[in-house]
């Protein structure tokens, strides 16, 4: 973990997360046709996020290397956007951006961290398996998750690769 570090989101962050998430995003889908890593949120979705207080992000130096936001739903933290820079990939900042979520939630009385994301990517649905989430097979006892996949595939993304996460909160 050393040369990194994490702090909590500050709304001026916001500004530098889109390019973040389409940089990860060019490198992760370079070769997938249907997935255009141009379609991200604005710094302004970011902002109205990070008002919500669950949002972290990591530095390396001066520069932001990477993200994570998530929003608070009843007793579950969900997070939507979970991102590295290229150029810091692979040295264990999104597991960190991750277990700190973990330990934010847990800490305010979160019973489980979601999120839904591709689960036949390496970076994706098996990183969050390493990390105790499991997928959710059992859509109909989470409605809200439910309706974030719908909702994906209405904007697009292939319903038979995305998947719903969950990690319960001892």
């Amino acid at each position: 973990m050393s040369g990194w570090s994490l702090r909590l989101a500050r709304p001026s962050d916001a500004e530098a997360m889109p390019a973040i998430e389409r940089a990860a995003a060019e490198v992760a889908f370079a070769t997938e046709a249907s997935i255009d890593p141009a379609r991200t949120r604005t710094s302004e979705d970011y902002a109205r996020l990070i008002r919500r207080g669950h949002s972290l992000v990591a530095h390396v130096g001066e520069v932001m290397a990477g993200f994570l936001v998530a929003q608070p739903f009843s007793r579950e933290l969900h997070i939507w956007e979970m991102d590295v820079a290229p150029d810091f990939q692979r040295r264990g900042i999104g597991a960190g951006l991750v277990r700190a979520a973990q330990i934010d939630a847990r800490n305010t009385g979160y019973r489980a961290l979601t999120l839904t994301t591709f689960r036949d990517l390496a970076w994706n649905g098996p990183f969050y398996a390493r990390l105790g989430f499991e997928e959710v097979t059992a859509l109909d006892a989470h409605p809200r998750l439910a309706g974030e996949l719908a909702n994906e595939v209405d904007d697009g993304l292939p319903a038979e690769r995305r998947c719903a996460m969950i990690c319960f909160l001892d």
